[in-house]
């Protein structure tokens, strides 16, 4: 994952230059709270208990391949003030008028890469960058901006007389929603930029699912844990 340096990383893009984030491969990438405030849940006992700011962020990010047919998501996990998960590339997306001259069997077919379970790895090449609206990029804003209006709608349809939120956590353990955190933050949630990794082959894609399925029990060594 891409080193944070505080006073580089928020004055220029974190983006491999020359990389075409479009390309059909695997990707790993992170995304923080603001100011890493742990607006998601806690994690008790080892185990992530997603409060409803935190259902919502799941939700969508699993949305994201219902979204993008030339998408799969793989392990990811959201964690107080982040998530991680791991997205593929299945093929480049070249509009909306050759999408739909794409048959159903043929979009079956290309989404499990022609071998169900067969995983497809960045190629090592670079090139330009061909196809912006399916980039990691887009991908990326376009999940942020579903959360944070999902998360907005939530909030100001709460019950005004209690507090309470419309749609309580259906877990009795679930943490409490910082509803008031995030107001304050102008429903800002998540910080401008983000971090990716290009997966190139298969150990590393092991190596990064591990990390993200055994994040929360190591979430005291965790360096995202601004506690």
């Amino acid at each position: 994952m891409t080193s944070y340096i505080p006073h580089i990383h928020h004055r220029r893009s974190i983006r491999l230059k020359g990389y075409d984030y479009a390309q059909a491969g695997l990707y790993f990438v992170t995304i923080c709270v603001q100011d890493r405030i742990h607006l998601f849940g806690d994690i008790v006992d080892g185990k992530m208990k997603l409060n409803i700011f935190g259902q919502i962020a799941s939700q969508e990010w699993k949305a994201t391949e219902k979204i993008r047919d030339n998408t799969r998501l793989h392990e990811f996990i959201v964690m107080p003030n982040h998530m991680h998960g791991i997205i593929e590339i299945l093929f480049q997306n070249k509009g909306e008028e050759i999408d739909q001259e794409i048959d159903l069997k043929d979009k079956i077919h290309k989404k499990s890469g022609g071998n169900e379970g067969e995983l497809r790895f960045a190629p090592t090449s670079t090139g330009k960058f061909k196809s912006p609206s399916q980039s990691i990029g887009a991908i990326i804003r376009g999940y942020k901006i579903a959360t944070i209006k999902k998360i907005k709608d939530t909030i100001l349809n709460s019950d005004s007389s209690t507090g309470e939120l419309q749609f309580a956590p259906t877990a009795p353990t679930a943490p409490t929603a910082p509803t008031e955190e995030i107001i304050q933050l102008d429903f800002k949630i998540w910080q401008r930029n983000y971090y990716e990794h290009i997966i190139r082959d298969e150990k590393s894609y092991q190596n990064i699912s591990n990390y993200i399925i055994n994040n929360p029990a190591k979430w005291m060594e965790d360096k995202f844990n601004s506690a």
